[in-house]
């Protein structure tokens, strides 16, 4: 039984999860969207996609996720530029980044400007489970 207060339980495993988490999943590849999307969904989360930086900042979902998880190569804005555009403007939203074009230095700079994970495309769902966890737990610690 998961906790009524709609926090993470530690003791509990992964699938104890808050009844208010919004991932917002911002990718310009259709298909990677909805994988994303059917992947949390069926872990139990609220899921919003977008096609660009630009539609989900330009969306009211953007005030309410509980973490992002943006491609770093879109079109116009990059997720590491939403990135670091929201850090700049107070937000502290965790953010998983992921790339079907792995390059250590970005990398290290998507690191650097605050991402909780990086994943290279393909990823195992697992591993963004995983580190969804960890961004969840981090807005946790922010919002305490």
């Amino acid at each position: 039984m998961g906790r009524r207060d709609g926090k993470r339980d530690p003791g509990r495993g992964a699938d104890v999860l808050s009844a208010a988490s919004v991932i917002s999943v911002l990718d310009d590849d259709p298909y990677v969207r909805e994988a994303i999307n059917n992947l949390l969904r069926s872990r139990g989360y609220m899921v919003h996609t977008f096609a660009s930086a630009e539609e989900f900042l330009s969306s009211s979902d953007s005030k309410r996720t509980s973490c992002i998880v943006a491609d770093m190569h879109m079109p116009s804005k990059t997720g590491i530029d939403l990135l670091t555009q929201m850090r700049a403007q107070g937000s502290a939203t965790p953010f998983i980044l992921i790339t079907g074009f792995p390059d250590e230095t970005l990398h290290i700079r998507a690191l650097e400007a605050g991402a909780i994970c990086c994943l290279r495309k393909p990823f195992v769902p697992a591993d963004l489970m995983k580190c969804l966890q960890w961004a969840l737990a981090a807005g946790d610690d922010v919002t305490e």
